[in-house]
């Protein structure tokens, strides 16, 4: 008997009574039938008190009386089904908050008459009640957003005593009892069991509504942003409870209680490997998502392929475009509720981009007439010059909407930026058979140079007998005209001077490589060819914003001109060489000084100008133009020893010690 009792004792779960008659039938002993009604009576009593401290406790978030409560069940043996109980309580509760809040019945109430329909009739919003029933939905979605928000708390609050309360005999804590036997923690299970719930009776409603239906796809983004506020609110009451909890431990009951660390069973803080409890409320709303993206692509697309009619020929107007525009930016500002849908509507407005650059791509004219630059604006010319207007105001349109877009996410920003560089670049291949057309024939021009005589001597007054030459007057009108007639009707300016500098820049380096190599070179020639160097300035203005923008090349074009004048040798010391103007060049216009049988490069080779000029073009590397250059002065030095010459031409020794210095710097 001692041992029975002894055991007993040490086992504040169990009654000492019902120790006793544990197996033992004692029926008909009236001493222990009333004791034993008695105590059952009395367990009863305890059992309820406790239940109603418990609720109370943990409705009003009394850690205290939750404390109190959780003690009696422990000492009664019933902890863990009482907690289970209360749990499945809530979970019940929420489930049944869930089928009110989605009842089509309950929505459509105010809609309906007096008289009841037929059996079996739907019950659907009439078309003039339409918006009596989406609000009523998301006044109710609201209200099942705050029922989940409180039920979360109170089960928190209990998991948070749980967590922290021991038995003052035992000292076990009393989670421990809770997830003992393999069981996950409470907050889990009642979090996995809303989620779940919430996905099952969301899509067991939607398939019996389309009108639900089309509330939730339609206006996902509300419904997203309900999702995100709940879990704000879930994340910020997990912070208050953990701060509370760790500053009350003044009370009679927590002075038992050891400070715990961060609490890792708060799933609302911490994100699990193998769970994402933001994912899992996020899951049943995948569905509405992939709809409500769908019909946002229709959005956008629609209004792309109405102002791009089957065989139509031009471009969308202005008001077309802005519609298109306002779609974007309404798009992309609904969106703006949560990043990943930010992120996935911006996708959707990137292959909007796409599709308005294929359609723009095809209106091109690709024919002849849209290079040719003899004539005025040809119609194909003028239908490609509107399709690259439309796609820069397209491309700076929609640069606004998101440049004002508020904590827009940069992944976002980085997809709708990739696809507006796609735009930039069509744009560049609509104008670039026009760039073509007239580089070629600027270098036409300037090559004509050759054909003008420059071997003249100083005439009486010193100065050259006209302002310029010829071609230079040819390439002055035509750049002129060029700009006037096909580039100024761009609205894009700061994109035509982008393309245009550059073709200023392959001008100036034709000038250069050109006027190097005429030959003879006399002195009045160099007066002439002096003033052309001054007008190539005035040429190539109307190409770019500033000629000083041109930057090296305007200043090879500037530092070339006072070497006309130079003597070799202060030519070859010039501290402009190999910094601003290639070495080549330099050597190049040395030949001119030489005698006849000093051939420069491409008379050695016996190229045309105009060949040899390609070479260069495709040898752009100073080591391959020197190594040319290198073969012409050595054949010089072969040819004066097969004829025994007694001396080279005073110029060959400064371009050998030239070149030498070329090829050191290379190395």
């Amino acid at each position: 008997m001692w041992k029975a009792e002894n055991s007993n004792s040490n086992n504040p779960s169990t009654g000492k009574p019902y120790y006793l008659s544990q197996g033992i039938d004692l029926s008909g002993i009236e001493v222990i039938e009333n004791d034993l009604l008695f105590i059952a009576r009395a367990r009863l009593e305890v059992e309820n008190q406790a239940k109603r401290l418990l609720e109370q406790g943990v409705e009003t978030q009394n850690p205290t009386q939750v404390g109190t409560a959780l003690q009696v069940f422990h000492n009664l043996g019933t902890l863990k089904v009482t907690i289970a109980n209360v749990v499945d309580g809530y979970c019940t509760a929420l489930e049944e908050n869930i089928k009110n809040a989605l009842d089509i019945k309950v929505l459509t109430q105010p809609s309906q008459t007096v008289t009841r329909g037929g059996p079996g009739r739907a019950a659907m919003p009439t078309p003039g009640n339409t918006a009596a029933f989406r609000a009523a939905l998301w006044t109710n979605m609201e209200k099942l957003m705050d029922q989940i928000c409180a039920a979360c708390g109170q089960v928190q609050h209990l998991q948070k005593v749980l967590a922290k309360k021991r038995d003052p005999v035992s000292h076990v804590c009393f989670i421990e009892e809770i997830v003992k036997d393999g069981q996950s923690d409470i907050l889990y299970k009642f979090w996995t069991a809303v989620t779940q719930t919430l996905a099952s009776q969301f899509q067991s409603a939607t398939d019996s509504s389309t009108f639900l239906k089309q509330a939730f796809e339609g206006e996902y983004p509300k419904l997203l942003r309900l999702y995100n506020d709940l879990w704000k609110r879930l994340q910020q009451y997990s912070q208050n409870i953990q701060r509370s909890f760790n500053t009350s431990g003044t009370t009679d009951l927590f002075a038992e209680l050891q400070q715990m660390e961060e609490d890792a069973q708060d799933i609302f803080m911490q994100k699990n490997e193998d769970y994402d409890p933001e994912k899992a409320l996020k899951d049943s709303l995948q569905q509405y998502e992939a709809a409500y993206l769908s019909k946002s692509l229709s959005r956008l697309f629609d209004p792309i392929n109405l102002v791009f009619p089957p065989g139509g020929r031009n471009p969308p107007s202005s008001d077309e475009l802005d519609s298109i525009i306002k779609t974007i930016a309404s798009e992309l500002n609904v969106a703006a509720v949560d990043p990943e849908l930010s992120l996935a509507v911006a996708k959707n407005v990137a292959k909007t981009i796409q599709l308005y650059g294929v359609k723009s791509e095809q209106l091109l004219s690709t024919q002849g007439d849209a290079s040719q630059v003899i004539g005025p604006l040809t119609e194909g010319q003028r239908r490609n010059v509107a399709v690259v207007n439309s796609l820069y105001k397209l491309h700076q349109a929609v640069l606004k909407v998101i440049t004002s877009q508020s904590s827009f996410p940069a992944a976002a920003e980085q997809t709708v930026t990739t696809a507006l560089k796609a735009v930039h670049d069509l744009m560049g291949s609509a104008v670039q058979p026009l760039l073509n057309s007239v580089g070629d024939s600027v270098e036409a021009i300037i090559i004509t140079m050759h054909q003008e005589d420059f071997s003249g001597s100083l005439s009486g007054s010193g100065k050259p007998d006209v302002p310029c030459s010829l071609y230079m007057k040819e390439l002055q009108g035509f750049i002129a005209r060029v700009m006037s007639d096909y580039f100024r009707h761009f609205e894009c300016f700061d994109f035509v001077f982008d393309n245009t500098e550059a073709m200023a820049q392959r001008a100036i380096e034709l000038f250069l490589r050109h006027a190097s190599l005429i030959r003879p070179l006399g002195e009045g020639g160099k007066m002439r060819l002096a003033a052309d160097f001054a007008q190539m300035e005035l040429a190539v203005a109307p190409l770019c914003r500033r000629v000083s923008d041109l930057g090296k090349s305007y200043r090879q074009l500037r530092s070339f001109r006072p070497l006309l004048f130079q003597t070799s040798e202060h030519i070859a010391s010039s501290p402009a060489l190999g910094e601003v103007i290639p070495f080549s060049i330099i050597l190049q216009f040395l030949f001119t000084r030489a005698p006849p049988e000093l051939k420069s490069p491409f008379q050695r080779a016996e190229w045309s100008i105009a060949r040899y000029s390609q070479w260069l073009d495709d040898h752009p590397s100073e080591k391959d133009r020197l190594a040319l250059i290198r073969g012409a002065l050595e054949a010089y030095v072969q040819s004066v020893r097969t004829r025994e010459g007694k001396e080279f031409a005073p110029v060959y020794p400064i371009m050998v010690q030239l070149l030498q210095k070329a090829m050191s710097t290379l190395q």
